[in-house]
């Protein structure tokens, strides 16, 4: 035990910073003499105005200074002095987070005039010798003055031009690492969005409680870590010596809320949102002792179907193809099933909930506590404590092993939904020092607990998917949400990070250590109530239609479903009764991983003018005591077989699958290398880039499936041999200022996987069989024979690569607009474009050709290709300072919205009916094909003609995500209003009022800032023959893969896009009102 402690204590010591990401700015220059010679042993003095926080330094042999670790914002005084020599002040100084800024000092001895000396501080963002990829830095009063309804971080880092919607640089917005003052801030387990609180829409942190946001896709500083996209880094606000604070509250309702879409009028229930809170910051010891503190709550009310309604004939831009009346029918037949008796012992009858018209709720409430402690002049501390408590109603998963809509395709029953609640705790402590004038130190300490739970809005019930009447797709969604059955997710996060910084001559030395560990306790019991409308559908419409003035048929089905919902409730009352993780009871497991990890750097100003930042880390993956958890798993569950023999695609050799032996714990090894190069050194022309390897996380949801999925029935496993994601990223860039001011950037970067990660069914063996008939496109498709028990793998391919191209023009103009325009261009591939959870889903959902399990490359569902966004601002004061007026907007126009054409059934017998790329026939082959009528075939070589990649394509198979959907743009306005009165001599207060309008061009006309997508993604359905000819109970269909199948096409389908008709296509509208003090 001795032997651990004296070895973390060496760590604590020489240890550094992995997962404590940027959270502070540093001031680093030159002090010379009147002849510009170095001044060794000068003293400087950084002064943080607002809390008379102290920090120092003395230059070194050549007249440098770097002072580390200081609070982003300020204003900040720097004063240079030296024995005989007259000191000199800076004033006005303000740091941008995680830049370096320069401040020269020059002194002249005692007696000597020297001539005047303009001390110019840049404040440019552009122009640092930190900087080597693209990076984006959203300030302080871009934070307040942007527009914005939702109050999100993700309305801020839509600045930065590779982004698409969480996503940046066309990577899975999984692989992004998101920090709050430097502590881990993802969703770990990765379940449905990647930061805390997003499953719930829900804001972890108010945005008046964030000082400044940071978005790096290409940081060649290795103390930056956890992402193979991008680093997104956040720092709350501090306490200063005067007394600040606000109390505000923003509103809208459905009256602010646009309800016509291209001159169409379109559902607008009653929607409201309201959202209000205070934030109050000062001092507790006058330049000893701060505190911030903010406190905000947020509810809302949200259309239920997305804005579509069920189809009536109407023609109305959001009618659905699913008509009302076999809502209706859907609505009879479950109505008529009874749930259990009241105390009376009257029935009481299932109620699947409305069908149109509803809303669904969301609430969340959240605070920040922040400390911060000048302990003495070398050592400060912070300790930080945030909350959250949030929920919102959903709709049942939308893609999750199927489509569920709501979409122009499928509609939902309001019951079919959930209600997800994340609830947060964190705390950090972080202590900064300054041993001497060449060491200082960074310690980081953080614990959080994400408490994550659903409740289905239904009572126990089966879940149901009605198909259409092909067989083809899922068309009604009702019962029981699938996923939400006792769905519960504990998950805590230690980290323990220190980071320490060597100051020799030219060069600032890094050594770092860093671990973290995360442990999950997973309750996910999915089929339960039945395996129908899971893993396989219910039903067809077709089944509820016959009941009409069938009162035999209508019993019959009433029946069937009575049993269904009788083996779903004496299912819940059993394992209720069992408890969770015994057996019999519901499920548990629990997952313990980690990461390890080292690194050093170097950064060397070769000269004033060029800077080289160079150094190497090492991550090393830890499971703990998981393979234990996993066996606790087993004895609680049933039908683990390890003795099957299955296939590995990647060696070709038969192996068996233990879902005890987790995956490799080998180092993980990421060179970097960067530069930046102030071309004549006038700050005019900087030339950047670097090279390097970047090591990532993954969610461990993948990992948590293994754990939790050892039946042999729905086998979920990682590939003994998987490595976290890793990647290799290059980029160069530039920038140039011109004697207008006009600031024009441009980056080009690359990125090649090393790891990426792709899921495989190790079940399956080559394909040998071929699909018959005309416009087949002789499809290679899998033979009986060539199938065995499924296993759904997480692998590693290296075949995804991603190119990007940014331009970037923005000025500062003298009369105080300040704007922006940039263009970014996305190349992005990759062999499988994950957003599944569950592994079987990721496998289930990627599109494919021939052999399923191949890592073929090809186009990305991530990021826009093509992106032109801007920005504008500009304050009019007036009246004597009495009054200020704020206008700012932001516009994007893009185009991207990739997608597939796939069939809808399962046309290669890999076991999915939803990744089956569509073949396009030429116009001969589609007129010999086998469709259900000839009709059909005419109408789909139609839509064929008149869609712009199908006939581009004739021939061929469609890619996966090759098709784009049409551009689409927006601008988004903010006013704010100000009215400033004096409440003593040295003391103005503020009321502001405020209004946000978001696709304001909507407000004008509603043909504007509307957003397209595609109809129907599985255009086609396929039938096979049945391989028993005599059965007529389609719940024994056995399709026969060795006949042509049947295609079916719903000549309905005449135009590819349909018009989304939720808010993402109407303008909304939120006031706001401030009070500032």
């Amino acid at each position: 035990m001795m032997k651990k402690l004296l070895i973390l204590s060496l760590f604590l010591i020489l240890g550094g910073n992995l997962i404590a990401q940027v959270t502070t700015s540093k001031i680093k220059g030159t002090v010379v003499d009147n002849l510009g010679e170095p001044l060794p042993g000068a003293n400087v003095v950084v002064l943080h105005v607002p809390t008379g926080t102290v920090s120092g330094s003395v230059t070194q042999g050549n007249g440098k200074y770097t002072i580390p670790n200081l609070r982003v914002g300020g204003p900040y005084k720097v004063t240079f002095s030296f024995v005989g020599f007259k000191s000199q002040e800076i004033n006005n100084i303000f740091l941008t987070l995680g830049k370096t800024t320069n401040i020269n000092g020059k002194l002249s001895e005692d007696g000597e005039q020297l001539e005047e000396v303009v001390i110019s501080v840049s404040k440019s963002k552009v122009f640092n010798n930190d900087r080597t990829g693209a990076q984006t830095s959203v300030s302080a009063q871009q934070l307040k003055t942007l527009p914005t309804i939702s109050r999100s971080a993700s309305d801020f880092t839509r600045l930065e031009p590779s982004a698409s919607g969480g996503s940046f640089g066309g990577r899975n917005d999984q692989f992004n690492n998101f920090s709050l003052d430097g502590s881990i801030f993802n969703n770990p387990f990765g379940l449905d969005a990647a930061t805390p609180g997003g499953q719930t829409d829900s804001q972890p942190i108010s945005l008046d409680a964030i000082e400044q946001i940071s978005v790096s896709v290409a940081p060649y500083d290795v103390t930056l870590s956890g992402f193979t996209g991008a680093s997104v880094d956040a720092v709350t606000k501090s306490g200063t010596n005067e007394f600040k604070g606000t109390v505000y509250g923003f509103y809208r309702n459905q009256d602010m809320t646009g309800g016509s879409v291209k001159g169409q009028s379109v559902v607008k229930p009653k929607l409201n949102q309201s959202q209000y809170g205070v934030s109050l910051g000062g001092p507790i010891v006058k330049d000893k002792l701060f505190f911030f503190a903010n406190f905000e709550k947020d509810d809302r009310t949200d259309l239920g179907s997305n804005g579509w309604i069920p189809n009536t004939g109407s023609g109305s831009i959001n009618e659905s193809r699913v008509l009302e009346s076999d809502l209706q029918l859907v609505q009879n037949i479950l109505s008529q099933v009874v749930i259990g008796n009241e105390d009376n012992g009257n029935d009481i009858f299932y109620n699947p909930g409305a069908y149109r018209g509803f809303t669904y709720d969301s609430k969340s409430t959240k605070g920040i506590f922040k400390l911060d402690w000048n302990i003495n002049k070398k050592h400060r501390l912070a300790l930080i404590y945030n909350f959250l408590r949030a929920s919102k109603e959903k709709p049942a998963h939308p893609t999750a092993l199927g489509f569920r809509g709501p979409s122009a395709t499928t509609l939902q029953f309001e019951n079919a939904g959930y209600e997800i609640n994340n609830n947060i705790n964190s705390f950090l402590l972080e202590v900064n020092s300054t041993f001497n004038e060449e060491t200082t130190n960074k310690l980081q300490i953080g614990y959080t607990h994400f408490d994550d739970f659903r409740n289905a809005l239904s009572s126990p019930a089966p879940s149901i998917s009605i198909l259409d009447p092909t067989g083809g797709s899922n068309y009604i969604i009702a019962g029981h949400e699938p996923f939400s059955v006792n769905n519960k997710l504990d998950q805590k996060v230690f980290q323990l990070t220190n980071n320490m910084n060597f100051f020799k001559g030219d060069h600032t030395f890094t050594v770092g250590f860093s671990f973290e560990k995360f442990e999950f306790d997973n309750s996910f019991n999915l089929g339960v109530y039945g395996a129908r409308g899971v893993f396989f559908p219910t039903g067809s419409i077709a089944d509820f239609r016959n009941t009409v003035g069938n009162s035999t048929a209508e019993a019959a089905l009433v029946a069937d479903f009575q049993a269904q919902f009788n083996g779903a409730i004496s299912a819940h009352n059993s394992l209720n009764a069992n408890g969770t993780g015994n057996p019999g009871g519901w499920a548990l497991a629990e997952t313990n991983v980690g990461q390890l990890a080292f690194y050093v750097q170097d950064e060397w100003e070769v000269n004033d003018n060029l800077k080289l930042t160079y150094g190497v880390r090492f991550d090393k993956p830890l499971f703990f005591n998981t393979a234990e958890k996993a066996q606790e798993v087993i004895d609680n569950a049933c039908c683990f077989v390890p003795s099957i023999d299955y296939y590995n695609p990647n060696t070709g050799e038969t192996v068996k699958l233990d879902n005890r032996k987790m995956p490799t714990n080998q180092w993980l090894v990421s060179p970097r290398f960067g530069f930046n190069w102030d071309v004549k050194g006038e700050k005019k022309l900087q030339v950047r880039g670097g090279t390097g390897v970047f090591t990532g996380r993954l969610p461990f949801v993948w990992l948590g499936n293994q754990i939790a999925n050892p039946n042999v029935f729905f086998y979920q496993m990682v590939d003994p041999d998987f490595k976290f994601p890793q990647v290799w990223r290059t980029n160069i860039g530039a920038d140039y200022k011109f004697e207008s001011g006009y600031i024009l950037s441009g980056d080009i970067a690359y990125t090649k996987d090393i790891n990426g990660a792709h899921v495989q069914n190790w079940g399956l063996r080559p394909p040998t069989a071929t699909l018959q008939g005309n416009g087949s496109g002789n499809r290679i498709i899998y033979d009986n024979a060539n199938k065995g028990n499924n296993a759904y793998v997480f692998t590693n391919s290296d075949k995804g690569r991603t190119f990007n191209a940014t331009l970037k023009l923005e000025k500062n103009f003298s009369n105080g607009i300040y704007a922006n325009i940039a263009y970014n261009y996305l190349n992005s591939k990759d062999v499988n474009s994950i957003e599944a959870e569950i592994t079987g889903d990721a496998f289930a959902f990627n599109p494919v050709v021939g052999n399923v399990n191949n890592d073929v490359l090809s186009y990305s569902k991530y990021g826009d290709t093509h992106r032109v966004l801007g920005v504008a601002s500009k304050k009019f004061n007036y009246g004597s300072g009495r009054f200020a007026t704020t206008i700012s907007t932001f516009f994007e126009y893009a185009k991207g919205g990739r997608f597939n054409y796939t069939y809808g059934g399962d046309i290669n017998n890999d076991g999915s009916s939803l990744n089956d790329l569509l073949y396009i026939p030429t116009a001969t082959e589609l007129s010999q094909m086998n469709f259900a009528t000839p009709a059909q075939a005419a109408a789909f070589e139609q839509y064929i003609q008149q869609d712009e990649y199908l006939s581009s394509r004739r021939g061929q198979f469609a890619e996966r995500y090759a098709a784009l959907a049409p551009w689409r743009g927006r601008w988004d306005l903010k006013i704010l209003q100000d009215f400033n009165f004096n409440v003593s001599e040295n003391k103005q207060n503020t009321i502001q009022l405020s209004l946000d309008i978001l696709n304001v061009g909507n407000l004008i006309n509603s043909d504007w800032g509307v957003v397209q997508q595609v109809g129907n993604v599985q255009p086609v359905s396929v039938r096979f023959p049945d391989a028993n000819p005599a059965n007529t109970n389609p719940a024994n269909y056995v399709p026969d893969y060795s006949k042509e199948p049947t295609y079916s096409f719903n000549p309905d389908l005449k135009e590819t896009f349909v018009y989304d008709t939720s808010l993402n296509s109407r303008w909304q509208m939120q006031l706001g009102l401030r009070y500032i003090f």
